[in-house]
């Protein structure tokens, strides 16, 4: 059994569903489960925390914790997911965590790589691209919480760890999962992470079947589909679970993220004339006010389409926000403020959740007391349904993923 441990929610669905796509069986879970309440006959388990912005320790305690549970359910390789752009500032977490992890599974070297080929993140000369633009260059260099300003995996990570960083270069990776290894064999008594170039699937094939044997690797959800195709499909077919439960009830969108792709989904709603409302934290920095007025807000709105109710800002007026309250204080507002949403929708009988975030996620997860669920279908790549313990159905995506009109077309009747 693979045991995943994801640094926020969305990025615990977008994995999830690249192994789930390979044939393997997955289950989410939210937050670390107790042992015996995890389905038997998994071939793998993902704990989705919320850890990518915490306390650099309490990241660390949250990751160990999740660990010990999945090698506990029986996990032979641990897999440390993070976002394919690499979110983390100086202080971590991504390195805190994983050298955190280093210790508990006893390995002297970890192989990781946050490239992403069919989500256009790819990585050469150890440097990261985003749709063909190095990661520093990108939109992900004004992400209000971990701002990307450098594009070099190697100095990021050195950043966050003292355990050194090498580059295994395209040229190697070429070459096939036999050169790949007698790299990483030749390289990790000298550093502690080792980043492959990774432009295509093919490369990231050949690092998979490299590290089969590994007891921890790490990256994105392009590592963890080629380590599930390296084990082989069991069956390519969508379940009858999946068919037959296909998401249906009233919708809503909610909507934190600012990245330039939920921006432009959201645009995509209101020029489709959705109904829409805006959390103003200006207005009020009061989460309970806020939240007040969503909910009187929705429950004047005539029987219709979902709406969507959302805070998300370009960067210049986003900027004013955190100027005036803080970059944390407008942070906290806000989810805090989408968490008493989600919870007063729910009282009002809606069953079908679209968050655009990974900070909106977490927040409509732990609102709703969601502990897990089975990944289904997925309304666009990497973006799969959830039908949850509670029997709601939640879609829980990532800021950057999707197609302009995802949110528009999720939220239709028919899923």
């Amino acid at each position: 059994m693979i045991g995943v441990i994801a640094d926020d929610v969305t990025g615990a669905t977008d994995v999830a569903v690249a192994f789930r796509r390979t044939g393997l069986r997955c289950g989410v879970y939210f937050g670390t489960p107790d042992a015996s309440g995890v389905e038997p006959g998994l071939d793998v388990v993902v704990i989705a925390l919320k850890s990518r912005t915490i306390p650099a320790p309490d990241a660390v305690k949250q990751s160990l914790a999740a660990a010990e549970t999945l090698q506990t359910l029986g996990a032979r390789q641990l897999f440390f997911k993070y976002c394919s752009t690499f979110d983390s500032t100086a202080e971590g977490n991504i390195g805190p965590v994983l050298d955190a992890l280093v210790e508990l599974v006893r390995t002297d070297a970890v192989v990781t790589t946050p490239a992403s080929p069919e989500h256009r993140r790819t990585t050469f000369n150890g440097h990261l691209f985003v749709n063909e633009e190095l990661l520093s260059e990108s939109s992900m260099r004004n992400h209000p919480l971990t701002p990307m300003r450098d594009s070099s995996l190697t100095r990021l990570m050195d950043a966050q760890s003292d355990g050194g960083s090498v580059v295994i270069g395209h040229e190697v990776v070429g070459r096939g999962p036999d050169a790949v290894s007698s790299h990483v064999e030749s390289a990790r008594h000298d550093a502690r992470y080792l980043f492959p170039d990774a432009a295509t699937e093919d490369d990231l094939f050949s690092i998979a079947q490299a590290v089969l044997e590994e007891p921890l690797v790490a990256g994105a959800a392009g590592l963890a589909g080629a380590i599930g195709r390296a084990h082989g499909s069991k069956s390519a077919a969508p379940r009858a679970y999946e068919r037959e439960n296909a998401p249906s009830g009233r919708a809503i969108v909610l909507a934190g993220s600012c990245s330039r792709r939920t921006l432009e989904q959201i645009d995509r709603m209101l020029s489709a004339l959705r109904p829409a409302h805006r959390l103003d934290a200006l207005g009020s920095d009061d989460p309970e006010s806020l939240a007040r007025g969503a909910l009187d807000w929705y429950d004047a709105l005539p029987a219709g389409p979902a709406p969507l109710i959302y805070s998300s800002l370009p960067p210049a007026e986003r900027r004013v926000v955190q100027d005036a309250l803080g970059v944390e204080r407008s942070a906290e507002i806000l989810e805090s403020a989408i968490a008493l949403i989600a919870r007063g929708l729910r009282e009002r009988g809606v069953t079908r959740f679209v968050a655009a975030g990974g900070e909106t996620s977490g927040s409509l997860v732990a609102a709703l007391g969601i502990r897990g669920g089975v990944v289904g279908l997925e309304a666009a790549r990497g973006v799969p349904w959830i039908r949850t313990d509670q029997g709601l159905d939640v879609l829980l995506k990532s800021g950057n993923f999707g197609e302009a009109d995802l949110l528009l077309t999720a939220s239709e009747r028919s899923a």
